[in-house]
């Protein structure tokens, strides 16, 4: 099973490696673009016998102090779907 983490930077928080790849898209003709945001992705794989929603709150808290800064990102995490 596998969780997935993004993080990305809060809307109110100047994104400066997004602006650069913007500016780079409008030069390389692609104008179509309003904004682009740089962020994170994370797969976490956990173990078959392993209950995943069991799981959700300490993942959330390593989301929240390990995986991104809280002051200026934002983080979504997607658990497996329960079969």
């Amino acid at each position: 099973m596998k969780v997935k983490v993004f993080v990305t930077p809060k809307e109110t928080v100047l994104d400066p490696q997004g602006a650069a790849v913007h500016e780079a898209m409008q030069h390389l003709g692609f104008t179509a673009a309003r904004d682009v945001r740089i962020g994170r992705y994370l797969e976490i794989e956990l173990a078959e016998n392993g209950d995943a929603p069991a799981h959700e709150p300490k993942l959330r808290e390593l989301c929240r102090d390990l995986f991104s800064n809280p002051v200026i990102e934002d983080y979504r995490l997607e658990m497996p779907n329960e079969k």
